[in-house]
């Protein structure tokens, strides 16, 4: 599943292509039929992201341009909530002077991490200089096309059209955002300080905090020296507020370059500290890796994170292999000897 930070770049992308557009919304695959016929012919004003949520606003296509700038809780605001879960992805085309954006972003992952792939020429072709809007690939649930670019949808766990009403009380149950500028740490500080839950638990809850996931879990805990394992209530209210800073530099830092990186740049780069004996041990996980190997200025994959898909390996800061373990459905990396 996506973490937050990716929706967050999604939201950048649909604004870059299509702000202020009216555009054709279809369903190839005919299961958002009523939804598309909706929103079709509405102009796009509005593009959001709130942890996983990604949420699209829709003006009549009539309304005069000082209207299209107002307050998006407008009541004839209608909004596509989209949350793509584990399968879900979007996958972008362009003319040739369309903005240059990811190709594609979401599942299917056939290695761990995030990524994307980028269309060196925005996909497409032309046709006697026209642009040639390519066909549908796959079971596309939602086809939003724009002047110069189309975007398909595929396999998400959530696609409604929903009201400025409806939006606010899905808000309602969503914890506070680090990437987003009105995030409340304070509100993350008294919803974990009051539980007796693990704080690894409460870092995967999106009513505790929204956006973050399994990779972000388990390295802003190492960041912090934090045990996984200690109820929330036990953590300091000092040092939850340093894991939410780190997660506001991580986060953002994720959504502008397309990848996680976690690892400081004097940590990186030490295989030299590793005792050959150390090697990873057969059955341990596999190597992570993204999309940012191979460009200019990018954190090779397999030195980007402390911990996480690290089992069995040593620890990049004290040697000590690092640890894995199942909670609450999901693996949970963590050095014992630098996490007390």
């Amino acid at each position: 599943m996506p973490e937050g930070h990716t929706v967050h770049r999604i939201a950048r992308t649909f604004a870059s292509l299509y702000a202020g557009q009216v555009l054709r919304v279809s369903s190839p695959q005919g299961r958002f039929a009523d939804g598309a016929a909706v929103l079709s012919g509405r102009r796009l004003v509005a593009s959001e992201a709130w942890g996983k949520q990604l949420f699209l606003g829709f003006e009549p296509a009539d309304v005069s341009d000082a209207e299209v700038t107002r307050a998006t809780s407008a009541s004839d605001l209608l909004w596509l909530r989209i949350h793509l879960g584990l399968y879900g992805a979007w996958t972008f085309a362009g003319a040739p002077d369309a903005p240059e954006v990811a190709h594609a972003i979401g599942a299917p992952r056939k290695r761990i991490g995030e990524r994307e792939t980028t269309a060196p020429t925005g996909g497409g072709s032309t046709s006697g200089g026209a642009w040639v809007v390519p066909e549908p690939r796959g079971q596309v649930r939602v086809r939003l096309l724009g002047d110069h670019a189309v975007a398909d949808l595929t396999g998400p766990t959530a696609c409604e059209v929903i009201t400025p009403e409806e939006k606010g009380a899905v808000e309602a149950r969503l914890g506070p955002d680090p990437i987003r500028d009105d995030g409340d740490v304070e509100a993350f500080v008294a919803r974990v300080g009051r539980s007796r839950v693990t704080i690894a638990q409460q870092l995967m809850d999106q009513s505790v905090i929204s956006g973050a996931g399994n990779i972000y879990r388990a390295e802003v805990l190492f960041r912090a020296g934090v045990d996984p394992l200690r109820p929330g209530r036990d953590v300091p209210a000092a040092v939850l507020r340093a894991i939410w800073d780190d997660l506001v530099v991580l986060m953002r830092d994720g959504a502008d370059r397309g990848a996680i990186v976690t690892t400081r740049p004097e940590d990186r780069g030490s295989r030299q500290a590793r005792p050959p004996q150390q090697e990873r041990p057969p059955g341990a996980g596999g190597r992570t890796r993204q999309n940012t190997d191979g460009t200019p200025g990018a954190v090779p994959s397999d030195e980007a994170f402390y911990v996480y898909h690290r089992d069995g390996l040593p620890c990049r800061l004290c040697g000590t292999p690092v640890l894995v373990k199942e909670l609450a459905g999901r693996n949970l990396f963590w050095c014992e000897t630098c996490q007390t």
